[in-house]
């Protein structure tokens, strides 16, 4: 029960960011680079002073053929998902973004794993699902290239990350340096590109709170999957991330279609669970 909680407040909060976020980068306060920037900052803060007081960065050169190409995956990946935050509907967002777990499971069949008869039940109604949001919405949703890029790439990287801390480097090392070049970049690119400096919107409250609650969304995560198994958590964190988009892009960003939406959330809980019990 507790894990499941943890999983709650982690999506909570991370939705409290990508609002504000979304929010600021569309009042033109902030760039989407500034945005990116601030919301891997306590989280990057977080997991190298974890990695240095728990003596767990541990990084082996025999990673470099993977971590290289991840390196720059997850460059275009945090791009892609800065554009899809700040232009698409949360709801939206919410929703497309379980496309990475059936794509997860399927790079697992291609790649020889067993994947029972409920897990492909669950697969089947998660793509019902989104693909009947993405045809009903039509040219209507917006930043739907961006939704669908990410979701895809994001199956490519989590696999890339699974196998190097599988073989090779600890979570903390792995995590921290991809973070750190990710700050870096997206640092360089406010800096150039709209001449911002990030660490300047830090003096003002809102921007506090959101590079907080990332942050703490990325540490409160980490931790429930000590709490539970890890498919619980990840139904919990997927399910919940759904719920919360729903609601902030109905009562914050008075988005349309919530009706539907709640239809559709319960079909992808459905499938999350069956996902859950056929692991």
């Amino acid at each position: 029960m507790i894990g499941v909680l943890l999983a709650g407040a982690s999506s909570a909060l991370r939705e409290v960011s990508d609002s504000i976020g979304k929010k600021e980068v569309q009042d033109r306060v902030v760039s989407y680079y500034t945005f990116g920037f601030l919301n891997l900052l306590f989280g990057t803060s977080f997991l190298i002073a974890y990695g240095f007081l728990f003596h767990d960065l541990v990084f082996t050169v025999a990673s470099l053929p993977t971590f290289l190409p991840r390196v720059c995956l997850e460059i275009l990946q945090a791009h892609l998902t800065v554009l899809a935050v700040t232009t698409a509907d949360r709801g939206n967002f919410g929703f497309v973004k379980t496309l990475t777990i059936p794509l997860l499971l399927g790079a697992d069949i291609v790649l020889g794993y067993a994947v029972s008869g409920m897990q492909m039940l669950g697969i089947g109604i998660i793509l019902a699902a989104v693909l009947f949001l993405v045809i009903t919405e039509g040219r209507h949703m917006k930043g739907r290239w961006f939704l669908i890029a990410s979701a895809v790439n994001a199956a490519i990287t989590l696999s890339l990350f699974k196998y190097d801390i599988t073989n090779f480097n600890s979570v903390a090392a792995e995590q921290s340096i991809i973070m750190s070049i990710l700050m870096l970049y997206f640092f360089l690119c406010a800096f150039i590109i709209c001449r911002e400096n990030p660490f300047a919107f830090l003096r003002r409250r809102i921007f506090v709170v959101q590079t907080t609650s990332s942050g703490l969304s990325e540490a409160l995560s980490s931790f429930a999957y000590s709490f539970a198994p890890a498919a619980v958590i990840t139904t919990g964190l997927r399910a919940t991330a759904i719920l919360f988009a729903m609601l902030s892009g109905k009562l914050y960003f008075h988005e349309k279609g919530f009706l539907l939406k709640v239809g559709l959330f319960c079909l992808i809980v459905l499938g999350l669970i069956f996902l859950a019990l056929g692991s």
